[in-house]
């Protein structure tokens, strides 16, 4: 079982830390346990309950009357809540998803958001928001690795559903080329760009996770490709990042590579000489695009 502080709380469930502390001590609606020096610790199903009391909040529920029913009775509202074809508690779905390792939640709250955004701005404004906040989490190990992993891949599983949905672009000539350095598998966002590039009507060969570097040279001096692609999530020593850049910037004779995630953001100024920045996708595709 977890144990959250209550910035986590916070991360998680987008409910300031203050106004957590207001709902305990005015309320009771969540009873913490308290470290030797007083810090407080919160469970899994303290979280859960939070999670619960924010989405009926979100729906009108005023505080001081949630506050009166039991338990039962706020999972019970809760519950039909999950059945509305709602956007509006999104998050709360996909974090009570993660929890509780629940796909068709998962999958049905995702759908909803793709029939009425589409894909792309549903990753935007929808999947990267929640994937930091699982991220931080899983890096200072309050989430179960194995819970990362399954909503990770629900998330893949869909995307790369659309991209076999796409018609394949005729043009085999310079194809933008996306691959992850030797030790990175977090492919999420890559997936995401091949999505977006190969929809703007571009034909892209997917090379995948950790590929090595020599066979990333192969494929360049065989297929001349317009432009590499890739991002970079895992922690690694700034200077290895930069020797990596730099050299794959002379092996590849100045080829424009197209950099993004959390690593490349740290980084940029060391590395800004030998990569375009992903800010977002779609200046991206329009830059690959002329």
């Amino acid at each position: 079982m977890a144990e959250y502080k209550i910035k986590d709380l916070e991360t998680l469930t987008g409910i300031k830390a203050h106004t957590i502390r207001i709902w305990e001590k005015r309320y009771g609606l969540i009873s913490p346990e308290r470290t030797e020096t007083l810090i407080r610790t919160y469970s899994d199903e303290e979280l859960t309950m939070l999670l619960n009391i924010a989405m009926l909040n979100k729906h009108g529920v005023k505080i001081s009357k949630i506050a009166q029913m039991k338990p039962e009775q706020i999972s019970s509202q809760v519950w039909d809540l999950m059945g509305e074809k709602s956007t509006d508690s999104s998050t709360e779905k996909f974090i009570l998803a993660l929890l509780n390792l629940d796909e068709n939640l998962f999958k049905d709250t995702l759908q909803l958001l793709i029939d009425e955004k589409g894909l792309e701005t549903t990753f935007k404004e929808n999947l990267i928001p929640f994937l930091d906040r699982i991220g931080v989490m899983w890096m200072v190990g309050t989430i179960n690795p194995a819970q990362e992993h399954f909503i990770s891949n629900l998330i893949r599983q869909k995307i790369i559903s659309a991209i076999d949905k796409l018609e394949v672009p005729q043009g085999k000539e310079h194809p933008v080329m996306l691959f992850l350095p030797e030790h990175e598998w977090h492919e999420i966002s890559l997936l995401f760009y091949h999505y977006a590039i190969r929809r703007s009507g571009l034909y892209t060969i997917y090379l995948g996770q950790s590929l090595p570097y020599d066979a990333l040279l192969e494929c360049i001096e065989r297929f001349k490709p317009r432009a590499l692609v890739t991002s970079w999530l895992t922690s690694v020593d700034s200077n290895y990042m930069l020797n990596f850049f730099k050299q794959l910037y002379k092996d590849s004779n100045g080829i424009p590579v197209h950099a993004g995630g959390y690593q490349i953001n740290t980084n940029r100024e060391q590395i800004r000489q030998f990569i375009c920045e992903v800010k977002s996708v779609e200046e991206m595709v329009e830059n690959l695009n002329q």
